[in-house]
């Protein structure tokens, strides 16, 4: 591990694209205590009750910028959810949309810039509510002028915040190493880690005589954080190894036979179903932010509520539904066996063609059933605990951030191998 770490610095190229992702990365958590125009920095102490669980999530994955009220405090999460919207668009509802999608990069392009404007546009409508509701939940002292033209100005701010972590994380995907979204995330959730801590500590031992309880839930938190992520490692690492066989080919020079194989993964999907069904969630109890005296509007934010039963349960069934349909995105059957039968090669026992096409979804049914049964339970898990150990909220959502962490990196270290075994390669054939 450590002389991978090593052969990454070792690479001039790699190098300077770590360190322009950790400079990004820097802008990222700076802005996040840089404060809105026209709010009071001295609110920022007040306990923000009330809010339904709505800033816990939004908090976390902006790296602790909504706490602050800042420049960022809409984060990354309204280009999140208006990337859901245009992947079920997509599904031969907008006979447009589903036209790109088959056009190759040139189509991946277009659906990227609708997807952009939409975020911009949601950002700007949740950044007006949000002001409002922030505004009464700091009894009236967050918003320093309560004029049209203030909260204009603050919701101008938080859309610009937006747009701006976007682009952000489009050069660290073109110039960093990683997907620049998912690293944002990962840092807004690694930075608010120690505060998390921090919390659980206090609750666990503070005003307590007797901590041989407390000390026994930390060990116990310890065992099991170590649990999820060995499990959380394997799950997303596991493959299923489908056989394939080539049609025998007369070769001028021919090393011998090797086995060759189809990997699919258990989990085609990542941590991406976990994430939008977070931002699914998020969608109705943003309407407590726009009528927060509302009793139907109430009723909804509870309902949508991981840590009710009836929220939980929708929560479980997002996951899962969110995990088919990333899937079978990433994983299409249909091109796989018609790629197969154009390189001639084969399933041993299964026809070329419909047939392995056939094969071949039913593979991926059963692995995504696994995947998708263990990112719920992964999910569920903290918030459990949070009901039963009477642990602190911001534990409730500890499974979708350990997922996230988890897969990112390990995406993260893939694509750093990936860069450097490129230009070891290169150096072998003397360019």
């Amino acid at each position: 591990m450590f002389q991978t770490l090593v052969s990454f610095f070792k690479t001039k190229e790699v190098r300077n694209k770590i360190f322009f992702t950790l400079a990004m990365l820097v802008i990222f958590k700076i802005g996040t205590y840089i404060p809105a125009p026209g709010v009071n920095p001295n609110a920022f102490d007040q306990a923000a009750k009330g809010s339904q669980g709505v800033t816990d999530l939004l908090n976390t994955f902006g790296g602790g910028a909504l706490k602050n009220f800042s420049i960022f405090a809409m984060g990354i999460m309204p280009y999140i959810t208006a990337s859901i919207v245009m992947q079920l668009l997509q599904m031969d509802i907008v006979p447009k949309f589903s036209e790109w999608a088959k056009q190759g990069d040139v189509g991946r392009r277009k659906i990227n810039n609708v997807t952009r404007y939409f975020a911009i546009i949601l950002a700007f409508i949740q950044s007006i509510g949000m002001s409002f509701q922030f505004n009464n939940l700091y009894g009236g002292r967050l918003i320093v002028s309560h004029s049209v033209y203030s909260y204009l100005l603050i919701a101008l701010t938080l859309t610009a915040g937006t747009a701006f972590l976007i682009w952000l994380g489009d050069q660290i995907t073109q110039f960093g190493v990683g997907n620049g979204i998912s690293l944002i995330i990962f840092a807004g959730i690694l930075s608010t880690l120690p505060s998390s801590i921090i919390q659980a500590g206090q609750q666990a031992f503070v005003g307590q005589e007797d901590t041989s309880l407390a000390w026994l839930k930390i060990v116990a938190l310890i065992v099991a954080l170590v649990l999820l992520t060995v499990g959380a490692i394997f799950v997303l690492e596991a493959k299923r190894k489908i056989p394939i066989q080539y049609a025998k080919k007369q070769t001028a020079q021919r090393l011998g036979s090797q086995a060759t194989y189809l990997p699919l993964k258990v989990n085609s999907a990542g941590v991406i179903p976990v994430i939008f069904a977070m931002a699914f969630f998020l969608l109705p109890r943003t309407l407590t932010l726009f009528f927060p005296k509302a009793e139907w509007a109430q009723q909804i934010a509870d309902t949508a509520n991981p840590s009710s039963n009836i929220g939980m349960v929708i929560y479980i069934v997002l996951i899962i539904a969110f995990a088919y349909f990333y899937a079978f995105v990433q994983v299409n059957p249909e091109k796989m066996a018609d790629n197969l039968k154009k390189q001639g090669s084969y399933v041993p026992g299964i026809r070329p063609g419909e047939q392995t096409k056939k094969y071949i979804t039913k593979v991926l049914y059963r692995l995504t059933f696994v995947g998708s049964i263990f990112l719920a339970v992964i999910a569920i898990l903290p918030i459990l605990a949070t009901k039963f150990m009477g642990l602190p909220r911001s534990i409730q959502i500890g499974g979708t951030s350990l997922l996230i962490v988890i897969g990112v990196a390990i995406e993260t270290m893939k694509s750093l191998e990936a860069q450097v075994n490129q230009k070891e390669y290169k150096g072998f054939g003397g360019r």
